[in-house]
């Protein structure tokens, strides 16, 4: 089931600090399908993604990668319960209404940072998204995401 273009990368009009490919000073997170409801996203911090001390990646920098993949894999979801390529036909927005983290142990800023996101539920109207961050071979942070489905206008 794996894609060749991010999730990201189809979303029209997205600027999103974490994962909008038109933010140039976001983090421009890329998600793919890596199994039957399962994406994955890798992310390489920079040093001014620091927390406290500098060798350790930012709480809310985690934070952000769990939201944006999760809410990036609701809409690719989405899209394909409706057997439609991301972005085709009338757009599928999907916004946060519950963000939880739940943070294990510090993420080294030097390495690289994978996500693992799983779809939980899926109703007419929200879908949860449950999601593990890995640093190191270690599991730094895991979370949880409902995802709420939006009108095409909420932007206005």
């Amino acid at each position: 089931m794996s894609q060749h273009t991010a999730f990201q990368d189809l979303i029209p009009h997205n600027h999103c600090f974490g994962c909008g490919p038109h933010n140039n000073i976001g983090l421009r997170i890329k998600s793919y399908w890596s199994k039957r409801n399962r994406s994955i996203c890798h992310f390489q911090p920079s040093h001014h993604h620091s927390a406290g001390p500098k060798e350790y990646l930012n709480g809310g920098i985690i934070a952000t990668l769990i939201d944006c993949h999760c809410i990036c894999t609701a809409i690719a979801k989405a899209y394909q319960l409706e057997e439609r390529k991301i972005g085709t036909g009338e757009l599928i927005w999907y916004v946060t209404g519950q963000l939880k983290v739940r943070y294990k142990h510090p993420s080294r800023l030097d390495k690289e940072v994978e996500l693992h996101a799983e779809v939980q539920e899926i109703d007419e109207r929200k879908i949860v998204v449950e999601c593990d961050v890995y640093s190191d071979n270690r599991c730094c942070a895991s979370g949880e995401v409902i995802a709420i489905r939006v009108s095409n206008d909420w932007t206005k």
